[in-house]
């Protein structure tokens, strides 16, 4: 088992925990963690990209000069690939660029980031931040308490509404709730914190 210190918001420790092994004490699986991450990225990619063929370019619909005769090469439409202003060949489509992901694999890529965070120093636990109400001075505050710098994941519980509004609007710093905690956001960043709270419900989830 591996301990961590829990501290507050002002920085201080307040109590230690041991997590769980299972969850942050595993050789980190670099292939699977990148098989998740592609899997995210493409399946937030829009795919609305668009060409036109020669049956959806407006026009055309006369045979530009008669089959024979002329000494030219026999054409059938303006708006075939080889003319200005004709159809795309095998351009772009609008698609789904969003391939499956096992569940089973989904869950060894965030034991990993998790791992590879603690491993590296990067994985912090906050009891709670104690916001009585949306505040992004006492947000920045906290930061700086706890020697945070650089980009910053922070897992939050998923009724804690006062933290989300608190930090939402801070530049290098990305809040989500435990549950939509993802391999990908957990993974970006220089630091990832998480709360006491998001922190028990992401080991009952990944244990």
């Amino acid at each position: 088992m591996t301990t961590i210190e829990i501290k507050d918001a002002a920085g201080k420790t307040v109590e230690s925990v041991e997590l769980a092994a299972s969850v942050f004490g595993i050789e980190p699986n670099v292939p699977v963690m990148h098989q998740v991450v592609r899997a995210q990225r493409a399946s937030w990619r829009q795919g609305t990209h668009n060409t036109r063929t020669r049956g959806e370019v407006r026009g055309g619909g006369k045979k530009p000069w008669r089959q024979k005769g002329t000494g030219r090469a026999r054409q059938g439409s303006i708006r075939s690939p080889q003319w200005r202003g004709g159809g795309v060949v095998w351009g772009p489509h609008p698609r789904s660029y969003a391939f499956p992901v096992n569940k089973k694999e989904i869950k060894l890529a965030m034991r990993s980031v998790l791992s590879a965070k603690l491993a590296d120093g990067q994985f912090h636990v906050v009891s709670d931040f104690g916001f009585d109400k949306p505040c992004t001075k006492a947000a920045v505050a906290a930061l700086n308490a706890l020697g945070i710098e650089g980009r910053t994941t922070i897992v939050i519980g998923n009724e804690d509404v006062d933290t989300f509004l608190s930090f939402r609007n801070l530049q290098k710093v990305n809040v989500i709730p435990v549950a939509e905690a993802n391999t990908y956001e957990m993974l970006d960043n220089k630091a990832l914190i998480f709360t006491s709270e998001a922190l028990k419900r992401i080991e009952e989830v990944l244990a």
